[in-house]
């Protein structure tokens, strides 16, 4: 059995994280990832598009104001997780200009805890992301929830660790959907965050299998996030449905792509829509691809990632805007929730176990 610190902090079996993946609806997979043991997350960042009166598509976050919304998903998640006593959390986006539904969602959470003690138990972790973390040192150091933040660089985990988080989370470029300005891949980013704060670190970005679970450890995490690997779970049903599965089950190793999306650089699945996107990234947004922000977002690239969203529901895997990952071209199968996460800390057991058969020092 592996235990590490950050089983040790959420009172979790395995050193794993759901990651947030929005915009989309993530409440049924939250509560079999936390049901199997590790931490689920439930997404909000669709709840706050629909609050700006951007229409994503049917399989998105829903509509309703920001606070009922995210109050109604945690009832759900800690309904269906109260039985086992399972860990659950909240990913926020706290950016700037969403401050004010970030608030909400941090609000929601806490009067949730408050009013149930069956969800007080169960939700316990925020994960805040995509923003600066330390405006929300008060209220979020007062919410009584740990807080992880999540970080692309040494210097904004540096700051996330001034701002009082109880752990970052280091997301390398190779992970699917929102990404970095700058492509720094979880073997540069990983160790040095390790070596340059004293919180915990959990590896994000290229996380699928035992392997790589035993070698963030190696790096210095204490745990691992992935997103791209449960969307191909049997219980990744409410909008990462067969199609998606689907398209996954066909990718390679460069079947993955980097375009402008909502929030800056998303990782897209290779298809005729993400291709599309890239080619007026390139004709709208050029220095996305050397690093350089650019916050503009032009009509034409609006229009394809939102017709993209729509296409999910068209069952159209062409058309339709998959995010994913690098780690697609490896998912081989599509297994339940609970044998993933089992068959990952087995995997990862034994090559801890083998491995010092397999050098000479």
């Amino acid at each position: 059995m592996i235990k590490t610190k950050l089983c040790e902090l959420l009172g979790i079996e395995y050193p794993i994280i759901q990651a947030g993946m929005g915009p989309f609806q993530t409440q049924k997979l939250a509560e079999a990832v936390a049901n199997a043991g590790a931490l689920g997350i439930i997404s909000t960042s669709g709840i706050i598009f629909g609050s700006l009166g951007i229409d994503l598509g049917p399989l998105t976050a829903g509509k309703g104001g920001s606070y009922d919304t995210v109050t109604k998903y945690i009832r759900e998640v800690g309904k269906g997780t109260r039985k086992k006593g399972a860990t659950f959390g909240i990913n926020v986006m706290v950016s700037a200009e969403l401050g004010a539904p970030a608030m909400e969602f941090v609000r929601a959470a806490v009067n949730a805890r408050d009013e149930d003690p069956d969800i007080r138990e169960g939700l316990k972790v925020i994960i805040t992301s995509a923003g600066d973390p330390l405006p929300w040192t008060d209220v979020i150091k007062s919410s009584g929830l740990k807080w992880f933040h999540v970080v692309p660089s040494v210097r904004h985990a540096k700051r996330a660790e001034k701002a009082g988080v109880d752990a970052v989370i280091a997301s390398g470029h190779e992970g699917g959907g929102h990404v970095a300005w700058e492509p720094v891949h979880t073997m540069a980013i990983l160790p040095s965050v390790v070596n340059a704060v004293d919180v915990p670190v959990i590896g994000a970005g290229g996380f699928c299998d035992g392997a790589t679970l035993a070698a963030a450890l190696a790096l210095g995490a204490v745990g691992i996030q992935m997103g791209t690997r449960f969307i191909g779970t049997k219980e990744a049903d409410t909008c990462f449905g067969d199609i998606w599965k689907n398209r996954l089950l066909k990718t390679d190793d460069r079947s993955t792509i980097v375009a402008r999306g909502f929030v800056g650089p998303l990782r897209y699945l290779r298809n005729e829509a993400s291709v599309q996107l890239a080619k007026l990234t390139v004709e709208k947004v050029p220095d996305l691809f050397v690093g350089h922000p650019d916050i503009t977002l032009d009509q034409a690239l609006l229009a394809t990632e939102l017709e993209g969203h729509k296409a999910l529901a068209g069952q159209n895997d062409e058309k339709a805007l998959f995010y994913g990952g690098e780690v697609a071209g490896r998912i081989q199968d599509i297994p339940s929730v609970k044998e993933l996460i089992e068959r990952m800390v087995e995997e990862a057991e034994d090559i801890i176990k083998e491995l010092p058969g397999k050098v000479i020092v």
